[in-house]
């Protein structure tokens, strides 16, 4: 995985609201590959995270997906 390549999560990052199946970018690698930070926005393109991650928390996307919604709503409010 190289850097601006779109990344799914594995699982549920530690102490963060970021959930298995979201998406993002890879803004930077580390130690050839040893971790990556990544970036999660809205559709919008504004910033929700950056997550520093190990790469069995992360892959490439599949040519066979396609994009899905989940509302942030309550997760910006602080409600979940």
């Amino acid at each position: 995985m190289e850097e601006f390549s779109l990344v799914v999560l594995e699982e549920n990052p530690a102490n963060s609201r970021l959930r298995k199946g979201d998406v993002g970018t890879i803004v930077t690698v580390y130690g050839e590959g040893k971790a990556y930070e990544v970036e999660f926005v809205t559709l919008k393109g504004e910033s929700v995270a950056v997550e520093t991650l190990l790469p069995h928390q992360i892959r490439e996307v599949r040519t066979t997906e396609m994009m899905a919604v989940r509302d942030l709503t309550d997760w910006v409010s602080g409600v979940v």
